[in-house]
């Protein structure tokens, strides 16, 4: 018994330092896409303002600053693509990388966190819960049994939870939905990652670009 504990803690460590390690490789895409996107930012920026102050000096005072505060606005704008295309190819990596771990061993946790998360959210006392073909295959009994103890333990509310007979979902991550069907709460990848957008656009910006939000 002591052997097969071993070697699952040995198979679980394995798995959180691949998941250690691909997290590092995806940052360090990131950040060599996001170096060569400043870089080129960096260029345009600088012809911008160069070819605003040619015109600048060609102008009276008035035309001048007119123009070099229209291309200051430009600059901005090109800056604002840069950081937004990094920012949404990050995303799209993250989404595709979830999307490849709904078979290891350690999935089940995030199925847990992600249906407790939802359930609490809808805030009702009895919910259906659906998934993806493949997580429906890891959501039985005593799972929903554990998630229902989680809340109550956080909540203090009794909850009865169910595996809907609805055809499953097309893209990864649960819907719950109340008994009654009037209300829903949505937790799908995709929904999720919307749902705390800026979250993560502040924490790549502060991780990759160190900008001031306040531009």
């Amino acid at each position: 018994m002591e052997s097969v504990d071993k070697e699952k803690a040995a198979l679980i460590a394995g798995i959180e330092a691949d998941a250690r390690s691909e997290e590092k490789r995806i940052v360090a895409e990131a950040e060599t896409q996001a170096a060569e996107k400043r870089k080129y930012s960096e260029k345009k920026i600088a012809s911008l303002l160069d070819e605003a102050r040619e015109k600048a000096k060609e102008q009276a005072e008035n035309g001048k600053k007119k123009i070099i505060s229209a291309a200051e606005r430009e600059v901005k704008r090109c800056s604002m693509r840069v950081r937004d295309s990094v920012v949404q190819d990050i995303m799209d990596r993250a989404e595709k990388k979830l999307s490849t771990i709904t078979g290891d061993e350690n999935y089940r946790s995030v199925l847990v966190s992600w249906i407790t998360e939802a359930a609490i959210g809808l805030g009702v006392e009895s919910a259906v819960v659906n998934a993806s073909e493949k997580e429906r295959a890891l959501i039985d009994d005593r799972m929903l049994s554990e998630i229902a103890r989680r809340i109550q333990k956080q909540t203090g509310r009794q909850t009865s939870l169910a595996l809907s007979d609805a055809r499953p979902l097309q893209s990864q991550g649960v819907v719950l939905t109340a008994a009654d069907g009037r209300t829903a709460f949505n937790n799908q990848v995709r929904t999720r990652m919307l749902r705390k957008q800026r979250e993560i656009r502040m924490l790549i910006y502060d991780t990759l670009f160190n900008y001031d939000q306040k531009e």
